[in-house]
């Protein structure tokens, strides 16, 4: 595959929007953007961390702080119907991007972690007891498993894992074995951020509901990088973040079945999120915003939504289609090296990321060199250490891909990791 093939984006103008890709690095990181050394461009590949931003959703953050800066339903004013406005239309079209029903099914949260600890403390503590069973994947992120895994310390459930086999896929006969009547929350990463397996989540829906259980989708790794239909899926909660799909960081979401969602009980209590108070009782406002007590991240909200729309410009198929280019060229050029162990299927047939190792060179040590060529990557155990113990690694390098990315930023990874080679060998 030569680097001069077309891409299914216009990568280059895509670039144009992120201002932060022209940077040299290399400097000071006491003066960040200003240091003396700096002097090496940057070539970005951490995305499954967190992407980059672009100047239309910069300029959203900048008009509402410079334009309509209130708070939201809290206001006759105008500026306060503005932000009120602005801030639930936002809400509209986050929940139309992942295909809800429409705002009541959409909550804004601080990110994918606090959507999990939402559904596992309004629903797991009430509907969880020494009966009930919690089955989750053995490449969970810690934001699934260490959740849970409380939660059922705290209501005596039991928890199940369901095994990943040698190339990265999850075992479904062990799922089928270990979702059964007792199960009450089936907890699933779609995509994970260190294998890049893409999960079947709708067959595990369908699992779980023939026994009458519930399913949550981490959709961390999978609402950036490729269409989502919740209802395709048939998901009861499908939780993102928006700083990894083009938006701001303290803002994700949770979809949740409109009927659940009513059901279940708030998660923070406080002031947006009443509709009656007395000194004996309170009664809870509407979905969505029953879920979001205080002030809410309304800058951060108005700014998701600007990157959905960045990104439905794109197109969610072209999106993926660059995505697993991308993935697939990593994976073939770091594989062309005996000691080099990738991490997870093959790659035709992953997400956008790759997790990987260079013979006995510790992932932090690689890290670091390929940084002096301005490459930066993920080291460490991605918050999934349980998963590196069952692969017999301390840690991995990642590189992860987004919309700005090239094949030729991917050679120079590769020019990194054969320096790294040189200088451990």
């Amino acid at each position: 595959m030569g680097v001069q093939e077309s891409y299914p984006i216009d990568v280059e103008a895509i670039r144009a929007d992120f201002p932060i890709l022209d940077r040299m690095v290399g400097g000071d990181v006491e003066t960040p953007g200003e240091g003396p050394g700096d002097d090496t461009p940057l070539c970005y590949l951490d995305n499954a961390a967190t992407s980059h931003t672009p100047d239309q959703v910069v300029d959203t953050i900048s008009d509402y702080y410079r334009g309509y800066n209130a708070n939201v339903h809290r206001g006759i004013h105008q500026l306060s119907q503005e932000a009120s406005v602005a801030y639930e239309e936002a809400h509209d079209t986050v929940a139309d991007f992942v295909g809800a029903d429409g705002r009541e099914e959409l909550v804004f949260t601080k990110n994918t972690t606090e959507s999990e600890n939402l559904v596992a403390y309004a629903w797991g503590l009430n509907e969880l007891g020494p009966d009930d069973s919690v089955v989750m994947t053995e490449m969970e992120h810690h934001a699934s498993l260490v959740t849970w895994q409380q939660i059922a310390k705290k209501t005596g459930a039991e928890v199940r894992y369901i095994r990943v086999d040698e190339q990265g896929y999850l075992d479904m006969d062990h799922a089928a074995e270990l979702i059964d009547d007792s199960t009450a929350m089936v907890s699933v990463v779609h995509v994970s951020n260190t294998l890049g397996t893409v999960n079947p989540v709708a067959e595990l829906a369908d699992m779980a509901h023939d026994h009458d259980a519930l399913i949550f989708v981490d959709g961390a790794q999978s609402a950036p990088t490729r269409p989502v239909d919740v209802k395709a899926m048939d998901a009861d909660f499908f939780a993102f973040s928006g700083h990894k799909m083009c938006g701001p960081t303290g803002i994700g979401a949770l979809y949740g079945k409109e009927s659940i969602l009513e059901e279940m009980s708030p998660y923070l209590y406080g002031g947006d999120m009443i509709r009656r108070v007395t000194y004996e009782d309170a009664t809870w406002e509407d979905l969505p915003w029953k879920f979001e007590a205080g002030t809410p991240s309304i800058a951060q909200g108005i700014a998701f939504a600007a990157a959905v729309d960045y990104l439905e410009d794109i197109g969610m198929d072209a999106v993926q289609a660059h995505e697993e280019l991308l993935a697939e060229y990593a994976y073939d050029r770091l594989t062309e090296f005996d000691d080099v162990t990738v991490y997870g299927p093959p790659g035709d047939d992953r997400g956008g990321l790759v997790a990987f190792n260079l013979g006995s060179v510790h992932a932090h040590d690689l890290s670091s060199i390929v940084n002096e060529h301005g490459v930066a990557i993920r080291a460490g155990d991605h918050c999934t250490q349980p998963l590196h113990d069952k692969l017999g690694a301390a840690a991995s390098a990642r590189a992860s891909f987004y919309i700005y990315n090239t094949r030729e930023e991917i050679d120079l990874l590769i020019d990194a990791l054969e320096d790294a080679r040189d200088l451990f060998a």
